[in-house]
């Protein structure tokens, strides 16, 4: 008898694995279902992340979730224009936005707690109630160390996880993404700059010939210097030393990291389309970075080094005016962000990577106001209570708004969500079992992520 089906080429080892777990009572479909489940998780290993941090957190009210009907008092001064989706309105500072909210979705219901950056980062960050309410050295792993952790097998030829941000604001514990029990090593691999400035520090990278023929002997002096520092540190630390220092080697002799980091491959007008801005030319490095393999990879947009506007998104009266930092901030943040939707949509990556946009809280519906020696300064204060998100591929689904707030923008109306179920999401889409556990310091183990549920408008 003839099969219709052919499941193709079969090794011995698959056929003894069948004999063994026949043994154990599993039937042949208990056996199919788990060569298709491993065959799943080989498929999500190839999927990846671009996650853009706005921190200090923007205002809802002013991007995504605007109030026009709302109290002059809470609307704001701008107005939402219409986009190409139909009852989904963005910022009137947004116009590229606005002509391609068809390739993204907007999540107006998330809210947590915590109105503190350090709290709110943490409580973002790591998907788990901090137990100090400020500060950002984390007492529990971020998402992003959970997936260096997780996919610590995982070679090719680049970092897994890596972190593209202002040089000053590289370090682990600016926005909360430390990897607390796990260990240093499983923090991110960070790269400071401007990738778009010809002094962009990764391309030191790129050797010169005197010194790529001296490079195997430095490789054994390295060598040598690492098995001397293992013997003299038991601490863990020099180990995480040791892993960074061998990265960065890795980068410096990888064809494959050079083209990956190298934007000059990149059109010149594709370029232009994303902002020949720090902002811009991040996001674009991002794009490039998960395309070659990375894993995960974080964009942070502050210090946008433009006239009027405030070095990161918390827009207090007391920091800055914030109608003027807007219409400094929000075009090259629009500009930035659409052309990575397109871009992803344009190369076929939607499937493989999944864009989440975010900061750690919104901002006050109510406007506040500060006096300054030229008059009244209006701001908004810090707000746990309402935040939008932004999503973009993943292969789910485009062109819609998940949730509403409020009349005033104060709280979800509708679908309240938490930031655990969008890294539930997250986890969903890179194949990780968010119920997996691992050890604390204590040696107890942890669940990666204790409570919430993938998203299921997006699935």
């Amino acid at each position: 008898m003839s099969s219709k089906h052919c499941l193709g080429p079969t090794s011995r080892r698959w056929f003894l694995k069948m004999g063994t777990l026949g043994l154990s009572g599993l039937s042949l479909a208990d056996v199919m279902r788990l060569r298709a489940e491993a065959g799943a998780r080989s498929v999500a290993a190839d999927r990846s992340v671009i996650f853009v941090w706005l921190a200090g957190g923007p205002a809802h009210m002013d991007t995504y979730d605007m109030k026009p009907d709302a109290p002059e008092e809470y609307r704001g001064e701008f107005r939402p224009i219409s986009t190409n989706v139909s009852g989904m309105d963005v910022c009137e500072l947004f116009p590229l936005h606005a002509k391609c909210a068809d390739k993204y979705t907007l999540i107006r219901s998330i809210a947590h707690k915590f109105s503190d950056h350090g709290g709110g980062s943490k409580r973002v960050m790591t998907g788990r109630i901090p137990k100090t309410p400020t500060g950002t050295k984390n007492d529990s792993p971020s998402v992003i160390s959970i997936v260096s952790k997780m996919r610590e097998h995982r070679d090719v030829g680049l970092p897994n996880c890596i972190c593209v941000s202002s040089g000053s604001r590289s370090k682990v514990d600016t926005y909360a993404q430390g990897a607390a029990y796990l260990g240093m090593k499983y923090n991110y691999f960070p790269v400071g700059g401007d990738p778009g400035s010809p002094k962009f520090a990764v391309r030191n990278l790129f050797l010169n010939k005197k010194i790529e023929d001296r490079l195997d002997d430095r490789k054994q002096l390295l060598s040598g210097l690492d098995r001397m520092r293992r013997d003299v540190d038991a601490s863990g630390a020099m180990d995480a030393v040791d892993e960074f220092s061998q990265k960065a080697f890795s980068l410096m002799t990888n064809p494959r990291a050079h083209q990956a980091f190298d934007l000059s491959r990149e059109p010149q007008a594709l370029r232009e389309r994303y902002g020949m801005h720090a902002w811009g030319q991040r996001a674009l490095l991002a794009r490039r970075l998960v395309e070659a393999g990375s894993s995960f990879v974080t964009v942070t947009m502050e210090n946008p080094n433009m006239p009027g506007a405030f070095y990161n998104w918390d827009s207090h009266a007391v920091n800055t005016h914030i109608w003027r930092d807007s219409r400094a901030r929000f075009p090259i943040y629009d500009q930035a962000i659409s052309a990575l939707v397109e871009d992803l949509h344009d190369r076929g990556l939607t499937k493989k990577v999944l864009l989440v946009v975010t900061g750690e809280f919104g901002r006050s519906p109510r406007i506040s106001q500060s006096q300054k020696k030229d008059g009244i300064q209006p701001g908004r204060e810090h707000w746990p209570g309402a935040m939008s998100v932004l999503v973009c591929g993943g292969g789910m689904q485009h062109g819609q708004v998940i949730g509403s707030t409020n009349d005033k923008g104060e709280r979800p109306h509708d679908r309240p969500l938490t930031p655990n179920d969008l890294w539930a999401t997250v986890y969903k889409h890179l194949g990780i079992d968010q119920n997996a556990t691992i050890n604390d310091y204590a040696g107890r183990p942890q669940s990666l992520l204790p409570f919430g549920e993938p998203i299921r408008e997006l699935t």
